[in-house]
């Protein structure tokens, strides 16, 4: 059976607000064919999120021009809990996850040095949702607001889940406690990164032709070599922490991790085992898939 991808691209973000190297930045790791058709490893550490992106879009650009199907796994949320939108007053004539992406896009500001708005973008975010510190929660002392503060507040107070389908998932069915992503800041949290990641999604989504977001776009069902057909790269919400990554010596976990799952979907599509992780589990009804399809968003595991 033939494989669904030819270069695997695995991310590991970061939401530094500085540039940074090493442990807790930015790893960009790919594994595709060389010039011998063999498939080689390779990590790149940038030290900023824009240069990030632009290594990206250069390495799939690459890739698809000589014919290969890519899969970019990023290791942030790509969506939120369902309602959000609705709740955020965010237009309704389109998907919910669409709205949510391009708000993001067009509000979080960036410059070449990693400062960012993400604080201020959630705040507002929370004041449309709330009028007050829900959902969004976590921030430094220079950065909190009456609308953003350090502690997570009562999520009994606002008709919106802590956690998404996917994490509820994950939870119950590995040996893995994934955040919440309505986290900003503190030991663990990844909120900032997906709001810091999406705005980067929709930039290569647009600039990379014939590429679709998992599984908005594709819907959460199985892929085979046809319903690839007119579609060159996948995005793909990934959990890094699903697979065992030992570090080499003077390798750090981010840099291991990246290349342990890239190497982890290589193996399931070179068995022909890749394509029906794509699809919905069969403990899900319906009703989530849908919900899943149009805001939540979905996690590639194992």
């Amino acid at each position: 059976m033939a494989r669904l991808f030819d270069a695997y691209i695995i991310v590991d973000w970061s939401a530094a607000s500085k540039p940074a190297l090493g442990a807790n930045s930015v790893w960009v790791g790919a594994l595709a064919r060389d010039a011998r058709l063999k498939f080689q490893f390779q990590a790149a550490n940038p030290s900023t999120r824009k240069k990030a992106r632009e290594l990206i879009q250069g390495l799939v650009e690459r890739f698809v021009k000589r014919g290969d199907k890519v899969l970019v796994g990023f290791d942030f949320s790509l969506g939120y809990p369902s309602g959000t939108a609705e709740l955020a007053g965010l237009s309704r004539d389109k998907p919910a996850w669409q709205a949510m992406h391009e708000y993001l896009a067009s509000k979080v500001k960036e410059t070449d040095d990693n400062s960012n708005t993400r604080f201020a973008v959630a705040a507002s975010l929370n004041y449309a949702m709330s009028k007050g510190p829900l959902p969004f929660w976590g921030a430094p002392a220079r950065d909190r607001l009456t609308t953003l503060t350090s502690t997570k507040g009562n999520f009994e107070e606002i008709s919106l889940e802590e956690y998404r389908r996917v994490e509820r998932f994950v939870r119950e069915n590995y040996k893995a406690k994934p955040k919440s992503s309505w986290q900003l800041y503190g030991a663990g949290s990844v909120g900032s990164q997906s709001v810091l990641g999406i705005p980067t999604v929709q930039t290569l989504r647009h600039s990379l032709p014939n590429s679709k977001i998992w599984p908005f776009e594709t819907g959460l069902a199985a892929m085979d070599a046809e319903t690839l057909d007119e579609t060159d790269v996948v995005f793909a919400e990934v959990y890094p922490s699903i697979v065992d990554a030992k570090p080499r010596p003077g390798e750090v976990i981010d840099q291991a991790q990246v290349e342990a799952l890239a190497r982890h979907y290589y193996s399931l599509d070179e068995a022909g085992r890749l394509g029906a992780l794509f699809g919905a589990p069969e403990t899900l009804t319906s009703e989530e898939i849908t919900q899943i399809e149009g805001e939540e968003g979905w996690i590639l595991l194992k």
